[in-house]
């Protein structure tokens, strides 16, 4: 497998006895076409918005598919706590204990009666297949800002893609969903990622998600379809 430019401990050798979630490692080709096509900044090779856009892409590549928390190489499992919004900070076996993937960054105090995403009925695997058929070119990544940098990094994001499949029985649009924030990376002198604090609005993304048609006001999910996992930023 080629080399990804944007994602170290991916393809290296030091990947040979790497446990993929997924059973193979990822392939990025879809979304990086996507985030190329899709950027609106273009940073220096080796400045230091380059750098934590990679960062920040190897991260959530390796906390979205390697299986064995002892294959993630861009933190120190044993130190790394992640939050939301403000939340409590959890460990990574806190974090799997919350369905892992997509759950934990989507956690939320609504009702559960108005939660067309449930992270409480979801596990990792099934939010993946969800978002992954949601947007079947992915779900890109871009760094907008670096506001300070290591060993604390302050920083402002842009996801998006292109809802072109369907998401918890509402029709595929074929438009553009987008969500922004603000992340905080603190890292060890190793230069491993020990902290994480993000902050956005998870409405931005469900609310480009349910412009779709529904066949009724039911939330239940119609997804019958598994397409390869892959591509998640």
């Amino acid at each position: 497998m080629d080399h990804d430019k944007y994602r170290s401990h991916l393809n290296d050798e030091g990947e040979k006895n790497t446990i993929w979630r997924f059973g193979a490692p990822p392939n990025y080709d879809a979304v990086n076409k996507l985030f190329e096509e899709g950027r609106t900044k273009v940073w220096p090779p080796g400045s230091l918005e380059e750098k934590v856009q990679n960062l920040v892409k190897t991260w959530e590549m390796e906390i979205f598919h390697k299986k064995s928390f002892d294959d993630n190489k861009s933190i120190d499992p044993k130190k790394y706590t992640v939050s939301l919004n403000g939340r409590p900070a959890v460990n990574l076996e806190e974090k799997r204990k919350l369905g892992g993937g997509y759950n934990f960054l989507l956690q939320t105090s609504l009702p559960e009666k108005l939660r067309v995403y449930n992270p409480a009925e979801e596990t990792a695997d099934s939010s993946h297949i969800a978002f992954t058929t949601a947007f079947p070119r992915g779900f890109a990544v871009e760094i907008l800002q670096v506001y300070s940098g290591p060993p604390v990094i302050v920083y402002k994001f842009r996801h998006w893609g292109y809802m072109e499949g369907p998401f918890k029985g509402h029709a595929p649009t074929g438009e553009m969903v987008e969500l922004f924030g603000i992340g905080i990376f603190e890292l060890d002198e190793q230069e491993k990622i020990i902290k994480i604090e993000f902050f956005f609005d998870r409405g931005e993304l469900l609310g480009g998600l349910l412009r779709g048609a529904s066949p009724d006001s039911s939330t239940e999910a119609a997804v019958s379809t598994c397409p390869i996992l892959r591509n998640t930023g």
